[in-house]
């Protein structure tokens, strides 16, 4: 039986079809798609590791997954492989490239950062359907930057986080969180070592109660201080948020 060896495949997709990155039972995925690509054009039961999991209807501009192939280098690393995958794939997900990595790389636990936006926009596009957030009013993006920045001092986001996820700790190390406007819409960038489940949905949702001023900036300490979950704003809606930029020390 020959070695396996590992690599690691950029992809981005659009996630509106598909419940989330992760298989699971009666709903399709992006990485069933994947599993079944690779698995057809290599010939071998393939299974990919993602860096980490988006939700139903969230995006992807660049994630990283890892899978062994028995397959000789020469030929997974073949042009004519990415491009027949991106053949068979559904026209909403897109093999960017493919990478040999060292046996022990990892796609989920050896990512050094994640870097998400929430994009949001305020007049009826019908280019944006399922690909941003419509809102009526705009908030007040400079008290959003003020709460932004008190988030970025803290390392506990339990507040922020899914109730009975599966993670040993709740703390992140947040190293950037800003509002921006562009092109007439609101973009949230924020940037970490790693994310809990919802937790980005769910500081968008908090900052977005700072920028109708229905709390006040310093209301965030509070929130984040009190670790619990009701107290933060509601999740918003899937489709405005994208996974932008995964990073790596060997890539």
């Amino acid at each position: 039986m020959a070695e396996k060896q590992r690599y690691f495949i950029e992809l981005a997709y659009d996630g509106t079809n598909y419940h989330g990155w992760q298989i699971q039972q009666n709903a399709i995925s992006v990485q069933e798609a994947l599993n079944k690509a690779l698995t057809t054009i290599l010939r071998e039961s393939i299974e990919t590791t993602g860096c980490g999991r988006t939700d139903t209807g969230v995006h992807a501009r660049q994630l990283y997954v890892h899978f062994d192939s028995e397959n000789s280098k020469s030929e997974i690393l073949n042009p004519k492989t990415e491009i027949s995958l991106n053949a068979i794939l559904p026209s909403d997900i897109a093999v960017k490239r493919i990478i040999p990595v060292h046996a022990d790389a990892h796609a989920r636990f050896d990512a050094v950062l994640r870097s998400y936006e929430y994009h949001v926009h305020f007049e009826k596009d019908p280019f944006k359907i399922n690909l941003s957030w419509e809102l009526r009013d705009k908030p007040d993006m400079a008290r959003m930057n003020v709460a932004a920045r008190i988030i970025t001092e803290y390392t506990d986001f339990s507040c922020f986080s899914k109730s009975n996820t599966q993670v040993f700790t709740n703390n992140c190390k947040i190293s950037k969180a800003e509002w921006v406007y562009a092109d007439g819409c609101l973009v949230f960038h924020i940037s970490a070592d790693r994310f809990l489940r919802n937790m980005v949905r769910a500081i968008v949702g908090t900052l977005m109660l700072v920028g109708k001023k229905e709390i006040e900036p310093e209301d965030v300490r509070r929130i984040i201080e009190s670790k619990n979950r009701s107290n933060a704003g509601t999740s918003v809606p899937a489709c405005g948020l994208y996974l932008t930029e995964v990073k790596y020390t060997y890539l």
